[in-house]
């Protein structure tokens, strides 16, 4: 993959790539996407990859140190104001339109996600007991199947039970399937259509899946709801289902559950549960609720008592391993798993 890249820079002891909308091939190219004027952004990685110590840290395109969690705006409406108003404002169709920080690409394994608890909130790779963690592949699904990753600035409150779950957040930003035919790397931020939310149980935890897709398919102008996903891709929203309820049991886990008898809810629905863990999010960053060990450094949120300057964001990455040569991925990655039905 390495070898496309179209652009691509070593500045101090990290690489540097865009991570801007409507990347090509991961980190390449910017393409416009229409009636939202998009800020860029670009990633730095250190450590090595496949690695514990691998890091992808984000940054404006002016070179500001940011955290993908709190300061890359939810709504793609609002590149240019990060302030977080007690009024609500009116908004029309764009607020359908989020932004999505891609945790990990379509067909992978590596378990790659926002570190929450880290300075910065840079993506890393799961590690479980010492070991980095992939997902396996349930035949006949390779990897993930979607571009995988997470809405900023929304919040799974732990310390709130669902009304219609009655089970409590899992303590993560709210998790998107982007159900589009590009595949994308981790740390590209795209812009998505809502089209739907699933309410997965997982362990006893609320963990909402939204189903978007990048506004840079060429079908996104076609696809507008659940009912066009099953009408348009027919077996997509089976399999998604399927992946949720199956993808721990080779790690000796039973099958995850869901609410709503694993129905889909629409996109009206989907919105409505990321208003609220947007909400759940301002509280966080402003220290009206517990954060626990979630890590609040921010570099622009407004009025934000975590608010961090530019040097001291620049001093987290610049301590960070230096980028270094990818280790070679284990060999269970490729191995499949073949389930009783």
């Amino acid at each position: 993959m390495r070898a496309l890249l179209r652009w691509s820079a070593r500045l101090g002891a990290g690489i540097v790539r865009p991570a801007g909308v409507g990347s090509l091939g991961g980190f390449g190219g910017f393409s416009g996407l229409g009636t939202v004027k998009m800020l860029h952004y670009r990633t730095e990685e250190r450590g090595r990859p496949h690695s514990v110590d691998y890091r992808i840290y984000f940054k404006t395109s002016s070179g500001k140190y940011i955290s993908p969690f709190h300061d890359i705006p939810l709504y793609a409406a609002d590149q240019q104001n990060n302030d977080v108003p007690a009024k609500k404002q009116k908004r029309d169709d764009t607020e359908l339109l989020l932004n999505m920080v891609v945790e990990v690409s379509r067909w992978s394994n590596a378990k790659m996600e926002i570190a929450t608890k880290e300075a910065l909130n840079p993506i890393k790779q799961d590690v479980k007991k010492g070991k980095l963690r992939y997902v396996a592949n349930v035949f006949p699904h390779k990897g993930y199947i979607w571009n995988y990753g997470a809405l900023p600035q929304t919040w799974e409150d732990p310390n709130h039970t669902d009304k219609d779950t009655n089970c409590c957040g899992d303590n993560d930003p709210i998790d998107v399937c982007d159900i589009g035919s590009k595949v994308c790397s981790a740390g590209q931020v795209i812009q998505v259509k809502v089209l739907g939310i699933l309410a997965l149980i997982d362990e006893g935890e609320t963990d909402w899946k939204v189903i978007a897709i990048n506004t840079d398919d060429p079908d996104a102008s076609k696809i507008n709801s659940i009912e066009d996903v099953r009408l348009s891709r027919p077996g997509h929203l089976e399999a998604t289902v399927d992946w949720f309820r199956k993808y721990k049991i080779p790690d000796s886990k039973p099958e995850n559950q869901f609410a709503f008898n694993g129905q889909f809810k629409d996109k009206d629905f989907a919105m409505e549960v990321i208003k609220s863990t947007h909400n759940y999010w301002k509280a966080l960053v402003h220290k009206q609720t517990k954060c626990g060990e979630i890590i609040c450094q921010n570099s622009s949120v407004c009025d934000s008592p975590f608010q961090c300057s530019d040097a001291e964001a620049a001093a987290i990455v610049n301590a960070a391993p230096e980028y270094g040569e990818a280790l070679p991925l284990p060999a269970e990655v490729d191995k499949w798993h073949f389930l009783t039905q």
